[in-house]
C-alpha cells in the first residue's frame, strides 16, 4: 500500500458542460501524466466514436479534444492510500475540490466513469455541490463486461449534453 498524491490539472475551461470524473489516475496515467493513459482503457476510444474524430494521441491533442467538445475531466480523489491501479484497496481518502470547476464552468451535468468514483462521489461530493451524478459503465480494460458497442451507447449521453 503505496500513499499518492494527485498530481494531474483537471481540464476545463469556462465553455466546459460536462463534467467525467473517475476515482484516482491509474499507474499508467500517472506514468503518462495524463487521464486514462492505460494503452487498454477505452475512454479515448468511446468519445472519440461518439464525437466522431480520430483517436487523440498526445496530451496535447487529447486536451484538444475535450475543451472542443466542452469536457471536462478530473477525479474524485486528491490523495489516497493504494495498491498499484486497485480501484478496491483505495483507503484514506482526500478528495478534489470539485467546486472549483462547477463555479467557473457551465457544468449542466456530471458523470462518474464506473462505480468506484461514482460512489465515492455521492459520500464525499454530492453533500458539498449538491449535484447528483449520473454512474456509468467503467472503460478501465478491469470491466470486460462492457465491450466496445456497450460503451458507447451507456456514454452516448455525455456527447449529447455537450452540444
Amino acid at each position: 500500500m503505496e500513499h499518492v498524491i494527485h498530481e494531474i490539472a483537471p481540464v476545463y475551461n469556462e465553455e466546459s458542460r460536462v463534467l467525467v470524473l473517475g476515482s484516482f489516475p491509474s499507474v499508467k496515467s500517472r506514468e503518462s501524466r495524463f487521464f486514462y493513459g492505460h494503452p487498454q482503457n477505452r475512454f479515448w476510444k468511446v468519445l472519440s466514436a461518439l464525437a466522431n474524430e480520430p483517436l487523440p494521441l498526445s496530451i496535447e491533442d487529447k486536451r484538444a479534444f475535450l475543451l472542443r467538445n466542452h469536457i471536462a475531466v478530473w477525479d474524485v480523489i486528491a490523495s489516497c492510500d493504494i495498491e498499484g491501479s486497485s480501484d478496491s484497496s483505495i483507503k484514506n481518502v482526500k478528495v478534489n475540490d470539485i467546486c472549483k470547476i462547477l463555479e467557473e464552468a457551465d457544468i449542466r451535468q456530471i458523470y462518474c466513469n464506473g462505480a468506484k468514483s461514482f460512489n465515492l462521489y455521492k459520500k464525499y461530493c454530492e453533500p458539498i455541490t449538491g449535484k447528483s451524478a449520473v454512474k456509468l459503465p467503467s472503460t478501465s480494460p478491469a470491466n470486460a463486461a462492457s465491450g466496445m458497442d456497450k460503451l458507447i451507447a451507456a456514454w452516448k449521453c455525455v456527447m449529447t449534453e455537450c452540444v
